[in-house]
């Protein structure tokens, strides 16, 4: 009686990546990581679970909530599944006092588990991006990041971007110069978060729903929403603000800010100052910064910001920390979107498939594999007992663009003819020449 087949399926909010598509990942990661090493940041890999206690308590009320618990019969530690890659950062920081030198700038790229309600675009686990730097107190430290960002999505091809930059403690000057404390204060900041969604009057609508006093609404809505080029938009809040002292050094940390990324050479159209722009974490304490895609609008694809208590949890002290998450997932998708890969970038990593005529010429062929292997060449040696159309018509399939074709009259003759697939065009070759004919044919 036969077994009962399995059905192969996923768990909700999990995906598999095909070749094709692990391909495309991996051309943006190296990228990414190409530029992380240019900018001196450092590979950190932490593990996927972490200790409850390490993880609950540092995003929020809400955040804790889609945490994943991780469990064992035989276990007595409390344990989770990372929730993002900051929070083990600072652990690390907090851990390794002997062993890491401040600064400590360093990235990690790697999946991360939330409990999410799993929708389009909205994944149970997911891959994240980061790169922090933990022991610099000056703005310099979040003009490098920025920067960072923005040679990144040039080298990657986007074509047309901005980074949106703000600051946590103007957003609290802010509302504590329109009267708000407290949980007041917090609904503001929760709608003014929505201003992408909603707009203006959306905001202003959902203010009053929380009780916030309609010529407040218009107070906090005028400081917020006015548009200025370059560091204006800082002039004209100082102005109305005055000598608010609350709101002094949050616009001093952004004019800082502004002349670091000026002396870094990042070109003025990739960033700007967005006071509506607000970050959901609850740790950031300083700048925060978020990446959008603005033509076509595409929405966000990075984010990140100063947040310099969370390695003091850790640690006893506090280790002024500022960093990124580029949005890697949503990076890829844009790409897609976009058209931004290179052309062969997603069919498949081979260069070239070594066809076998028969038994009688197999050694020539895993020969001449192994040849062109040698060489650098990315290079299939074909391994079924098929006939030579249906080779090419595998090859043809899976994108390989050469087929080196060495039947008994090449091998006598010391050559091996090379086909390239999209055109059909040939070439007979020296096998000594090989390697260097499927190059040129690619």
């Amino acid at each position: 009686m036969p077994k009962p087949k399995i059905e192969p399926r996923l768990p909700k909010g999990m995906r598999d990546f095909l070749p094709a598509q692990m391909i495309k990942r991996e051309y943006v990661f190296g990228i990414v990581r190409e530029v992380f090493h240019l900018y001196g940041f450092e590979p950190l890999q932490t593990p996927s679970l972490e200790l409850t206690e390490t993880l609950m308590g540092k995003y929020g009320e809400d955040a804790d909530k889609l945490i994943y618990n991780a469990k064992h019969t035989e276990g007595k530690e409390e344990l989770s599944l990372r929730y993002d890659l900051t929070v083990p950062l600072a652990r690390v920081v907090g851990q390794y006092q002997n062993d890491i030198s401040l600064p400590f700038k360093r990235y990690q790229l790697s999946p991360v588990w939330r409990a999410e309600r799993p929708q389009r675009g909205r994944y149970r686990e997911f891959y994240q991006c980061d790169a922090d730097i933990a022991g610099i107190a000056t703005m310099q430290a979040d003009a490098e990041v920025v920067s960072l960002v923005v040679t990144a999505l040039k080298k990657l091809g986007f074509p047309q971007f901005v980074v949106k930059i703000n600051n946590r403690k103007l957003l609290t000057a802010i509302g504590q110069y329109a009267g708000l404390e407290g949980e007041p204060l917090a609904n503001l900041y929760r709608s003014i978060d929505k201003f992408d969604k909603v707009g203006a009057d959306g905001v202003a609508k959902e203010l009053r729903e929380r009780g916030i006093a309609d010529d407040i609404a218009t107070k906090i809505l005028a400081l917020v929403t006015t548009k200025q080029p370059g560091t204006q938009q800082l002039d004209y809040v100082a102005g109305i603000m005055g000598d608010f002292e609350a709101g002094q050094a949050g616009i001093a940390e952004l004019r800082d800010v502004a002349r670091f990324l000026a002396e870094l050479d990042v070109p003025a159209e990739h960033y700007e100052f967005d006071f509506t722009m607000v970050r959901g974490l609850g740790y950031y304490t300083g700048p925060i910064f978020e990446g959008v895609v603005t033509e076509p609008n595409l929405g966000s694809i990075m984010g990140g910001g100063r947040y310099d208590d969370l390695v003091g949890m850790f640690r006893g002290e506090t280790i002024p920390t500022t960093g990124i998450s580029l949005g890697i997932e949503r990076i890829i998708d844009v790409m897609d979107i976009l058209g931004l890969y290179p052309p062969g970038i997603g069919g498949t990593v081979l260069q070239v498939m070594v066809a076998v005529f028969g038994e009688d010429t197999r050694a020539a062929s895993s020969g001449l594999a192994a040849e062109l292997r040698a060489a650098g060449v990315r290079t299939e040696l074909y391994m079924q007992d098929k006939g030579v159309g249906k080779q090419i018509g595998y090859a043809d399939k899976k994108g390989i663009p050469v087929v080196a074709l060495l039947g008994a009259e090449e091998i006598a003759a010391g050559t091996v003819k090379l086909k390239r697939l999209r055109d059909g065009a040939e070439r007979v070759v020296a096998r000594a020449d090989a390697a260097a004919a499927v190059s040129e044919l690619l």
